[in-house]
């Protein structure tokens, strides 16, 4: 079992025997002599993605889940079910929509760069690679003059997904995005 202290983002626990994973650890030291370092960390369930938050003392313990993390390729949809395969055996996980929601709007066919969480084989949820490069599929057409404006309009994606990215930019070029704050980073 880890130590409080130990836990970083990602990390996979178990808390009233439901699953856990660490999103974000704040480190805080009272300034007072004797006090503990305090460890703020927020959690998501996963399946569900319900939030959670407990702090906790350095030398408190936190029940540990053997996870195994998996290199996988996105490869199709049928109904709510999302099916990847393992690119190192080839087998097949599936998982249901809602346990990936927060995923969802990055998810390419072909995708590979995904890594698989398993419980006992069970896949759990799935990370994303930090950025992904997407095509605008459509936005309202640009202002000759804008590349001297920092002013931004919204584009939309083949997934669904809608950001605001600068007024330069048309239908069919592509950029990379933020797969964590969902923002527009760059042209690809």
């Amino acid at each position: 079992m880890p130590k409080a202290s130990e836990i970083k983002r990602g990390h996979v626990v178990e808390i009233n025997g439901a699953l856990y994973i660490a999103n974000q650890v704040d480190v805080k030291s009272p300034s007072a002599r004797g006090a503990a370092t305090l460890y703020k960390i927020r959690f998501n369930q996963v399946p569900g993605g319900r939030k959670h938050e407990e702090t906790y003392v350095g030398d408190d313990f936190v029940q540990d889940v053997q996870l195994e993390r998996r290199k996988v390729s996105f490869l199709y949809k049928e109904d709510d079910q999302y099916t990847f395969m393992d690119l190192e055996d080839y087998s097949q996980y599936s998982i249901n929509a809602d346990a990936i929601e927060a995923q969802l709007p990055y998810l390419m066919d072909g995708m590979e760069g995904i890594t698989a969480l398993l419980v006992d084989g069970l896949l759990i949820t799935v990370e994303l690679p930090g950025t992904v490069v997407m095509e605008i599929i459509e936005t309202v057409p640009g202002m000759k003059a804008a590349s001297a404006t920092g002013r931004n309009k919204p584009a939309r994606f083949a997934t669904g997904l809608e950001i605001p990215v600068p007024e330069y930019l048309e239908a069919g070029q592509k950029v990379k995005i933020n797969t964590e704050t969902g923002k527009f980073l760059s042209r690809a």
